[in-house]
């Protein structure tokens, strides 16, 4: 499998694919592979290393998530009752039913309250303006600014639909955190360090990068109509942000992610076995918790932050307590049943508890399903089912 994989990542560097790649699969005992190839910035010399940090965008979810079901464990946030109850504000929101002719928003009440669990399955009626344009329109006539700013005011969106009638992605995981935090006293970045990074040894993962993690950070990468790649040194999430974005704020090693990898699938337990969330609950998180609903298509609105992207065209998808679910095998080898997400800048994992198998890849390319970058994922991946 190193061989293979090895092969396979170099040769897609060497063909200027990607600038830099770094990949790690793991059983529930530990690493089988791991392999970094490339620069972390083109025409640097930098190498893109197994210890490069990345920034891991929505990959933070499934980690927030934990968080939100340690919570649920220890009684202090019920799955399905109103989140208003922790939240007041989400008591508030309210679905956009469309504009009036000078373009001011026209909204009205929900039907019912949002959860946790509609927030943990993107089935509360938020969305992003990444593949909204209703929110885009939403956000230029409120002057609501957009979420990787960090500003308190992105999340105050409205509602696309009624909680709990369909999938839609956005901003649910963020308000997720708020919840973590209104319930535990504490900021994210520190409750995700005493309760989940700390315990798993994620020790350079954080939404603060320090200076040892600012030494290893790759850059991203924008890659043109033409297909070329050129480094973005400017574009990071805030450090010293209004609110840390549940959703989208973490930078990390992939060596790091892969530690959570394992902890879902030794049910709950650390590589040192200590105990982040109960059997139970992971096998609560690991199943659909939307009901009929199904993911879809994200159908771009700013194609230079994203192409259109869905997982395996043709492979019926929901959601768990914060991951995607394929409901049947995937081409790649990936069981039915398996979990999975991405992050914005090309990032992916998945976690196959069937087969006890799981992967970590990332690239540093915009925009998202990155033609190249997605496509050596699934390469990866099927190599590490082949070996």
């Amino acid at each position: 499998m190193k061989a293979a994989v090895d092969g396979l990542l170099k040769d897609s560097v060497g063909k200027g694919e990607v600038p830099g790649v770094v990949a790690v699969a793991t059983d529930a005992k530990g690493t089988t592979y791991e392999g970094g190839f490339g620069k972390r910035v083109l025409g640097q010399a930098a190498e893109m290393t197994p210890d490069t940090v990345v920034w891991l965008a929505s990959m933070t979810k499934a980690i927030t998530g934990a968080a939100a079901m340690q919570q649920v464990e220890r009684g202090r946030i019920g799955l399905d009752a109103p989140a208003k109850e922790v939240i007041p504000y989400l008591g508030e929101v309210e679905v956009l039913e469309g504009f009036d002719a000078a373009g001011k928003p026209r909204t009205r009440k929900p039907k019912r309250d949002i959860t946790l669990r509609h927030l943990l399955t993107h089935t509360a009626g938020f969305s992003y303006e990444i593949w909204n344009a209703d929110i885009i329109a939403y956000q230029t006539a409120m002057g609501v600014p957009g979420i990787t700013g960090c500003e308190n005011k992105a999340l105050t969106t409205p509602l696309l639909f009624d909680p709990g009638e369909r999938w839609d992605y956005g901003i649910n995981i963020d308000w997720a955190g708020k919840m973590v935090e209104a319930t535990s006293g504490k900021k994210l970045g520190q409750y995700l360090d005493d309760e989940v990074l700390g315990p798993l040894g994620m020790d350079s993962t954080g939404f603060f990068i320090t200076p040892g993690m600012r030494e290893r950070l790759a850059k991203i990468h924008h890659r043109g109509p033409d297909g070329a790649l050129a480094a973005d040194m400017a574009l990071e999430i805030p450090q010293q942000p209004e609110f840390e974005m549940g959703g989208g704020g973490l930078y990390g090693t992939a060596g790091d992610y892969a530690k959570f990898v394992r902890m879902m699938l030794n049910q709950g337990r650390s590589d040192r076995g200590d105990r982040v969330l109960k059997p139970e609950t992971v096998a609560q998180m690991s199943k659909n918790a939307m009901g009929d609903s199904k993911v879809g298509l994200l159908k771009t609105a700013i194609p230079p932050l994203s192409n259109d992207a869905e997982f395996f065209p043709g492979v019926e998808k929901q959601w768990g307590l914060s991951f995607m679910i394929n409901n049947s095998a995937a081409p790649t080898g990936r069981s039915a049943g398996s979990l999975a997400w991405a992050g914005l800048a090309n990032t992916y994992y998945w976690i196959d508890q069937a087969r006890g198998v799981g992967g970590v890849y990332a690239t540093q390319i915009l925009p998202f399903a990155d033609t190249k970058s997605l496509q050596l994922f699934y390469a990866f991946e099927k190599a590490v089912y082949d070996g």
